[in-house]
Order: C-alpha cells, then structure tokens, then sequence
C-alpha cells in the first residue's frame, strides 16, 4: 500500500457513494490507473490519499461486509 501526502495532486475525478448522506464525514474514491485506486477523507481534500491495488480494495470491502474489518 502506498500513499500521496497531497490527494489533490492525483489526475482522479473523485466520487463519494451514492449512499452517503449530505454531511462531509465520506470516503471519496478515484481510479488512478487500471491497477489502482485512490482513498481519501472528503473533509480533507487536500490531505493525503491511499493508494490501493483493485484486489485490496476489494478485499477490504469484503472485510467490512463480513465484520471482519471494523468501518
């Protein structure tokens, strides 16, 4: 896993889930390749950002839906 201390320096077009609310306490996602994805706080648009293979991320969603991993 790796990171960006600045997430708006990424060339993403971020989106939060059509599930999150109207308060800015979201996690926002960007592609930044064909391999990776970006993360990052929405309150903190310019703070840093993880960076995560697709599998990972698919893995940690997997993770949360189970329980296994606390949101």
């Amino acid at each position: 896993m790796a990171h960006v201390e600045d997430s708006s320096t990424l060339p993403v077009k971020w989106w939060k889930s059509s599930l999150s609310g109207t308060q800015s306490d979201c996690v926002e996602c960007g592609i930044v390749d064909a391999r990776t994805v970006a993360l990052r706080d929405s309150k903190d648009p310019t703070g840093p950002a993880l960076l995560l293979s697709r599998e990972s991320l698919a893995g940690l969603v997997a993770g949360i839906r189970a329980g296994d991993v606390e949101a």
